[in-house]
């Protein structure tokens, strides 16, 4: 018989740490979009390349030197140590600071992609108005930008989502704490617990093709509005 029961647990951590990771990537994610698209700096582009470096990294790869960084002997390690823990790795927060390192990419780019489709013109109508750079940012900009800051944000969500890797590897499969959907279905395989196997997996591609076809009328509707 299936394990109906313990299908929840990864279902409910899994949304946690989507939705948490989605919020804390648009905070961090759009100054860092803003800068890349307003900035003049030569270097720029180098940062935009290691902001995109998740894109191309294996997961693992990443996974491991998160688990370096986050384990008892690196950084990450020391600050655990101010709260009365030995490591970050294995832990909640653990897989939302690897979230949020993996899923930048699909964030920053929608948001830096339309903080310079609309240009100068309106920032400098804004400025012969008197507006300060803060009103003009939160008045002119972020409305203009909107639709990246939407595609973002499905996009971090649906990919936080579908991680495996790097929470495999910085996580582990700690029931009730760091055995998401993707470490689930694999744990299942693992087991020969394939019904289970079979209801997470198709309920994942239901839910990525939903992401998918609404980023896609989403698109087409901006597309017509612009027109």
């Amino acid at each position: 018989m299936p394990h109906w029961v313990d299908l929840w647990p990864p279902i409910r951590l899994t949304l946690e740490l989507a939705s948490l990771t989605t919020i804390l990537l648009m905070v961090v994610g759009t100054p860092i979009a803003w800068w890349l698209a307003r900035s003049k700096a030569r270097w720029k582009e180098a940062v935009a390349a290691v902001v995109a470096l998740p894109l191309v990294l294996p997961p693992t790869v990443l996974g491991f030197y998160l688990l370096l960084f986050l384990g008892p002997q690196g950084p990450g390690g020391e600050v655990a140590s101010w709260f009365g823990l030995r490591t970050f790795a294995f832990t909640f927060s653990g897989l939302v600071f690897g979230s949020v390192l993996y899923s930048m990419p699909f964030v920053v780019q929608p948001i830096r992609n339309a903080f310079a489709a609309f240009g100068d013109r309106p920032l400098e109508v804004a400025a012969t108005l008197r507006a300060s750079p803060w009103d003009t940012f939160w008045s002119v900009a972020v409305p203009l930008a909107s639709p990246g800051f939407l595609t973002g944000a499905v996009l971090g969500f649906a990919h936080t989502v579908g991680e495996f890797g790097v929470v495999l590897m910085i996580g582990g499969n700690i029931p009730g704490r760091t055995r998401t959907l993707s470490v689930a279905i694999y744990d299942y395989v693992n087991t020969l617990h394939w019904t289970e196997a079979h209801v997470i997996a198709a309920g994942m591609v239901v839910f990525s093709f939903t992401v998918i076809l609404a980023m896609m009328l989403l698109e087409k509707r901006i597309g017509r509005s612009t027109r």
